[in-house]
């Protein structure tokens, strides 16, 4: 249950990480927006990383396979299409196709085994809640 909690805290905050980070862009540009929120991103995760367990930071170079180091990489794509998308299709729209693109490729990773992962059967239920989903989205952006 804790899990399912965090999980919409996690929503909340992205939205709303989005709409801060479009102002932001407004005042600045979106590839300088998009460096201070990685940076005050490494700064703040460096400030937990000295208040907790202090382990080796060299630790992260053990992963394998090396690719999977490439997740900070795609963050700074993740928060440049975020901005670009609030932008353009305001916070409600961007944030609904950003979820729906989340678990359509989260299934698919999840069908294929793909990163790691531990493959799943395919499930109608989920397929049938992904295209709810997707109706969903038409019907709200319709008009």
């Amino acid at each position: 249950m804790i899990g399912f909690f965090i999980a919409l805290i996690s929503g909340a905050l992205m939205s709303i990480q989005g709409v801060f980070n479009t102002q932001v862009t407004k005042a600045s540009t979106i590839w300088v927006a998009s460096a201070f929120v990685q940076f005050t991103a490494l700064l703040v995760c460096l400030g937990a990383w000295l208040c907790t367990d202090r382990s080796n930071l060299m630790g992260v170079l053990r992963v394998q396979p090396k690719y999977m180091l490439l997740g900070g990489a795609i963050g700074a794509f993740i928060t440049y299409t975020v901005i670009k998308s609030m932008d353009m299709l305001g916070p409600a729209r961007a944030v609904m196709l950003i979820v729906v693109a989340q678990l359509l490729v989260a299934y698919m990773i999840e069908l294929l085994g793909w990163f790691g992962v531990e493959k799943q059967a395919w499930e109608w239920r989920k397929a049938i809640g992904m295209a709810v989903a997707i109706i969903g989205i038409i019907i709200f952006k319709w008009k």
